[in-house]
């Protein structure tokens, strides 16, 4: 199992058995019940449960990613890790009438996988390419997230039993028809977009013009690939604004930014924008590429046309332009990051499985069955590009389908958490009191990113993990409705960290036994009663 050296600061040592020791591992097994990866999305999770914190109404929303991060950290520290009990309901494993195939290392594939495993089922992962993880590992850059991240978390799911066959790809090396041959019941196919997009103007077919992905597919692979000369990127996503940076670091002289969007239109979040700019990255809005200028074959340059309006009156993509309104750039490379595809080669051969006019795949939406009934797609592949919490939210719903499938009678939709909650109104917020610390910021490693690879973000330090956790305003407790409450305490027996507890408020009123007061009063009775069903079987022969 690998474990992880954090060198920014000494990680608190807690004692096996402590209180806190205790309270640490219930956390994590707690925040592990739904997101198998609390340290990969630490770092790259777009924090839209920080958007919806009620603290953000009164001054900054709680560091929730952050403090899961802590968590984690201190999990990946150990010599010895948490890794989930696997059996299926009853205990025990699944025989290898159940196996189930993952096709695709990716968050979404993993995240399937993990749960599968969870509930004792034998699970297979086939992936193309030499290591698993994907687009994390593939897609995002180093500084963003650090390799040994992903390799420490993808261990865990080894540890778990589930088997990662790398440098196989589904179609080629094998099929579902001889996947089937060999025994497994459900596929799930989590391959991810791991093409770019062109753009279809002149000129992008030259030397020195790549996609972003296939730009980051290269350079995270060799740190040590450089590229010489000024650089324009093409597109203002997230990724558009990873491929800028990981250019600055790669050795670009120069490196600008275009997009059609305007500053606040951007779909890359204001605080990528601002690293970027921090690191000398300029961003010029409103632009669309015209012709990419070349010479002998190479890039020299390329032409904007200025864009008037990205969408249609319908709110469709639909940019129109003002031709006459252009902008040369001089530059020996072009990266093109407008969107990304998914290369299927011969993936689907021989299947019943249907694609959307983008190529996307048809799925069920709420159980991700296709029209091959066990073959289910999740992640990028039906969603389109998303996050990677978005593509770990897929797997665990396909777990729950192939999960069902594999027993006959079961219907895939029916009593399915759908996870649509209702938000709190927060119009009429009322705090009475509250702790008034700020939001903490996690410290930085000594370093200039725009020189490194590395992650130079530290995670939170214990002490700034329990000022934070102080700030919250408990606004999601629950209050139990005494008219409805029978007190069976069953509540508190379910409950694996003990967070729940009954007492009696007027005990006068009532002779309600404990829950471990139980076995005393009813022992007595069910020795008494065991015998005289074994007498009344006797009399019966």
């Amino acid at each position: 199992m690998r474990e992880l050296k954090y060198k920014q600061y000494e990680l608190p040592i807690f004692v096996p058995g402590s209180a806190e020791f205790m309270m640490m591992q219930d956390a994590l097994k707690l925040i592990k019940q739904d997101n198998p990866f609390p340290m990969i999305c630490g770092a790259v999770c777009n924090r839209r449960c920080e958007d919806a914190c009620t603290r953000g109404t009164i001054d900054e929303p709680l560091a929730i990613d952050e403090i899961k991060k802590y968590i984690a950290s201190l999990d990946l520290s150990k010599a010895k890790r948490y890794i989930p009990l696997c059996e299926k309901h009853d205990g025990g494993m699944w025989s290898d009438d159940y196996k189930m195939a993952i096709i695709g290392a990716g968050p979404a594939g993993l995240a399937a996988a993990y749960f599968l495993r969870r509930d004792g089922y034998p699970v297979t992962i086939f992936e193309k390419e030499k290591k698993p993880g994907g687009m994390l590992m593939n897609g995002i850059p180093s500084y963003r997230l650090e390799k040994d991240i992903i390799e420490a978390e993808i261990d865990v799911i080894k540890e778990m039993g589930v088997e990662i066959r790398c440098n196989v790809e589904v179609g080629r090396d094998v099929t579902f028809e001889s996947l089937r041959n060999e025994g497994y019941k459900a596929f799930f196919i989590a391959v991810g977009c791991q093409g770019g997009r062109k753009t279809g103007v002149p000129g992008e077919d030259s030397e020195g013009v790549m996609t972003g992905v296939d730009f980051l597919r290269m350079i995270n692979a060799d740190n040590k690939k450089k590229i010489s000369g000024e650089t324009v990127v093409v597109g203002g996503g997230n990724v558009a604004i990873d491929v800028a940076r990981t250019a600055v670091r790669a050795g670009a002289a120069k490196v600008k930014m275009l997009c059609l969007e305007s500053l606040e239109e951007m779909p890359a979040a204001k605080d990528e924008i601002a690293e970027a700019r921090e690191e000398g990255i300029e961003i010029i809005n409103s632009y669309g590429p015209k012709e990419i200028l070349t010479e002998n074959g190479r890039v020299k340059g390329i032409i904007f046309k200025k864009c008037l309006s990205v969408k249609d009156a319908d709110g469709r993509l639909n940019p129109s332009y003002d031709e006459n309104d252009t902008l040369t750039i001089e530059c020996e490379n072009v990266l093109l990051s407008i969107g990304q595809s998914i290369i299927w080669n011969d993936l689907l051969k021989g299947t019943k499985v249907k694609l959307r006019s983008n190529g996307g795949i048809i799925a069920d939406e709420l159980t991700l069955q296709t029209d091959e009934p066990d073959i289910f797609a999740g992640g990028d592949v039906f969603t389109g590009p998303r996050f990677a919490i978005d593509a770990i939210a897929g797997g665990r719903e396909a777990a729950v389908s192939m999960n069902r499938f594999v027993h006959p009678g079961n219907r895939l939709d029916l009593a399915r958490d759908r996870r649509k909650f209702i938000e709190f109104d927060k119009n009429d917020i009322q705090s009475e009191s509250f702790d008034i610390a700020p939001r903490q910021i996690p410290g930085r490693k000594q370093g200039i990113a725009s020189e490194t690879f590395e992650d130079l973000r530290l995670t939170f330090t214990e002490k700034q993990v329990k000022k934070e956790a102080t700030r919250c305003l408990g606004c999601g407790a629950t209050t139990v409705d005494e008219h409805r409450c029978i007190g069976c305490g069953l509540c508190t027996t379910k409950c694996e960290f003990d967070a729940i507890h009954l007492t009696r408020d007027i005990p006068e009123a009532s002779t309600m036994v404990r829950a471990e007061d139980k076995f005393s009063k009813v022992g007595p009775y069910a020795a008494k009663r065991a015998v005289k069903i074994v007498v009344n079987k006797i009399k019966g022969e």
